[in-house]
């Protein structure tokens, strides 16, 4: 990995020089993403960025039940099966930090989050956002930037003991403090605020004197992004879509920062010009999650639609049942995040933008339903008119024969379609 890994150090600098440089970072553990974002990278020669987020993989094995490890292994599982060559390969780590230990005391906290990044650095990832900007149990909720700070270059000193002890790549690291919240907003967002220059700058100022204090300048000298708000979210049904001129102070900041590029959480959903704007104002790094699994849950549920024609079958369950029962049954990953009537809930269970179903995938109930439909459908060639009807956007390509008209490939073309997008953007 470490190829891609020095080609993603360089960005900044490239940029600085005058060429336009940009990356997707693929933010999903389901395996029909990461087949898809392989795929696309293997077919335009292209390095392919994945990254586990802290709750979702860590040293206890998180909601995915992977380690690091453990996820490496899945990841480049999937690459030999598909033949991407794993020098195009980063693995990224994002919020590290003590988000999912932060109802415990800051030091409690704070060494399972040691612990954590340990274990990341240890399996290899080599993108490594430092994220400490949460407050752990009687902080409220974000603690002074000084500590936060404090707290990132302490998990850097981590980082960099376990990459000297495994002798693998030393890690690239993303830093920030004004870190959107993993998964879209959780209220309306009538009061989105840009990033102000002047704490940007704070935020490098402060993050490199912390890890001055601990001795680290060398790390400090691998920062390469700073994860700012340049005005993008979405919700369960809203998309605020990026204005250039709202971040145009913003963006100037970097002219005098030629280590440095921004990093922009919660992409989703954009369209490619406003990806595209971001790109050129130095958002070189665009996260993107929730997109790629709604746009899989979309395919699937027209797949549900066609096998009810294809393969009529009483006894067995369509997908969007199936996925209401399984969610029903199990409501802490959404009904926090959906509210409103019983009708606006149902309907925010399945087509919300934040794609809280994404959590619900790995079940086993989820899976029965996943594969009955699958083996309803076959290898058989669907028909272009249901494809038209169910799958409209992938239609034209199944006519000019870019796609095959087949359950599972549809299923790689509808995450497809959103990596072109990005691909569009980024170059």
């Amino acid at each position: 990995m470490s190829q891609a890994t020095d080609r993603l150090a360089a960005i900044a600098a490239r940029r600085a020089a005058g060429e336009r440089r940009g990356i997707a970072s693929i933010c999903s553990a389901h395996p029909l993403v990461i087949e898809a974002a392989l795929r696309h990278g293997k077919a335009r020669g292209a390095d392919v960025l994945i990254e586990a987020t802290c709750n979702q993989v860590n040293h206890e094995g998180g909601y995915t039940g992977m380690t690091p490890a453990d996820f490496r292994r899945f990841v480049e599982t999937i690459a030999g099966k598909v033949g991407f060559s794993l020098d195009r390969l980063v693995l990224g780590g994002d919020h590290l930090g003590p988000n999912p230990w932060k109802h415990l005391p800051a030091a409690e906290a704070m060494a399972k989050a040691s612990r954590m990044v340990d274990a990341y650095a240890e399996a290899g990832f080599t993108k490594i956002h430092l994220d400490a900007s949460m407050g752990c149990a009687g902080e409220g909720a974000a603690p002074p930037d000084a500590t936060i700070a404090a707290r990132a270059a302490e998990l850097a000193e981590v980082a960099e003991a376990a990459t000297q002890r495994t002798g693998g790549a030393m890690p690239i690291y993303v830093i920030g403090t004004e870190v959107p919240v993993p998964g879209g907003a959780l209220e309306a967002m009538d009061h989105l605020a840009v990033t102000t220059p002047e704490a940007a700058l704070e935020t490098m100022r402060i993050h490199r004197e912390a890890f001055s204090r601990r001795g680290l300048d060398q790390a400090f000298s691998r920062a390469l992004g700073v994860v700012v708000q340049p005005g993008v979210e979405f919700g369960n049904a809203e998309v605020i879509t990026y204005q250039p001129d709202r971040a145009r102070a913003l963006a100037g900041t970097l002219r005098d920062l030629p280590q440095f590029v921004f990093e922009a959480h919660s992409t989703d959903y954009q369209p490619v010009s406003a990806l595209s704007a971001l790109v050129d104002d130095g958002f070189a790094i665009l996260k993107v999650g929730p997109w790629l699994t709604f746009a899989l849950r979309e395919a699937l549920y027209g797949l549900s639609h066609i096998a009810d024609i294809l393969a009529p079958d009483a006894s067995r369950e369509n997908l969007p049942a199936a996925m209401e029962r399984v969610m029903l049954a199990a409501p802490g990953n959404w009904k926090n995040y959906y509210h409103g009537s019983a009708t606006e809930q149902r309907i925010e269970r399945h087509f919300s933008y934040s794609d809280r179903i994404r959590y619900y995938w790995p079940a086993p109930a989820a899976q029965q339903a996943v594969g009955a439909l699958m083996r309803a459908l076959g290898d058989r060639d669907i028909p272009s008119p249901l494809v038209s009807q169910y799958l409209s956007r992938l239609g034209g390509a199944v006519a000019n024969g870019s796609i095959a008209p087949k359950a599972r490939e549809l299923l790689i073309a509808g995450v497809t379609e959103v990596l072109d997008t990005y691909a569009g953007a980024t170059g």
